[in-house]
């Protein structure tokens, strides 16, 4: 869903990123991609509110865990090259947070 860039802005900041091509999972279920996140330990980055909150919801009351997802709300944040800073600043700024097993709506700082 978010360009390679963000991945490797991410990185040069000293956040662990990866994209889900990267990952071998382009075109996989937003469940598969939940569950392979979990397993590498890789909190979530979408947009898609409605159906990874059900996903991730679906894991913890089964039993499972999960590292976290991020919501980056499209009306907040753009996937635009002109976007990619802000939604990496809105990351870093929860990078040392304990995320597991929550959901979380990225906020754009104050400029």
């Amino acid at each position: 869903m978010y360009p390679p860039t963000l991945a490797r802005v991410l990185r040069s900041s000293g956040i662990e990123a990866a994209t889900v091509a990267e990952q071998g999972m382009a075109g996989r279920s937003d469940a598969e991609v939940l569950a392979a996140a979990a397993a590498a330990r890789y909190v979530l980055l979408t947009e898609n509110v409605s159906d990874f909150a059900r996903i991730a919801t679906e894991r913890i009351t089964a039993g499972g865990h999960h590292p976290g997802v991020l919501i980056a709300l499209s009306s907040r944040f753009s996937r635009r090259p002109s976007g990619i800073p802000k939604i990496a600043a809105a990351i870093s700024a929860l990078a040392n947070q304990d995320l597991a097993d929550r959901l979380v709506y990225l906020e754009r700082s104050s400029e």
